[in-house]
């Protein structure tokens, strides 16, 4: 669900290590643990996948950075048409769960709050343990 052609842009462009904290390991995760959920919530795949790849893709460092949720809702509206085939519907969905993925929010679309739920089930990586409240 993922084109091959976004991860090879992903790779040639992503600023951070690859491999890293917040890279192709984690993206990889997200798009597993999110899938797994989706076949629960019933959110789209399609979004889901897209989300867990572009989220963080935007990062310019591992540390705070505020602004990389915005840039990738951005980024991901500069492949619309090419890479990203989406509605208009599901694609403003993507946009949204892009934005808004480090504010903490626990309710929104179940396709939205899947993405989110994703990527916190992912936060061991960091040494934090998804808080179930927060999910």
């Amino acid at each position: 669900m993922v084109p091959d052609d976004l991860v090879s842009l992903l790779r040639k462009e992503f600023p951070l290590p690859w491999d890293g904290i917040h890279g192709v390991s984690h993206w990889t995760r997200v798009r597993d643990n999110g899938l797994r959920l989706a076949k629960l919530t019933g959110a789209n795949p399609e979004v889901v996948s897209l989300f867990a790849f572009l989220h963080d893709s935007q990062r310019i460092n591992d540390g705070r950075d505020p602004g990389h949720g915005n840039r990738a809702a951005e980024f991901a509206a500069t492949l619309r048409g090419s890479l990203i085939t989406l509605s208009d519907k599901d694609f403003a969905l993507l946009r949204y769960a892009c934005e808004h993925h480090t504010r903490g929010w626990i309710q929104a679309d179940v396709t939205v709050q899947t993405c989110w739920d994703a990527d916190r089930l992912d936060l061991g990586r960091v040494g934090i343990v998804p808080v179930a409240q927060r999910l």
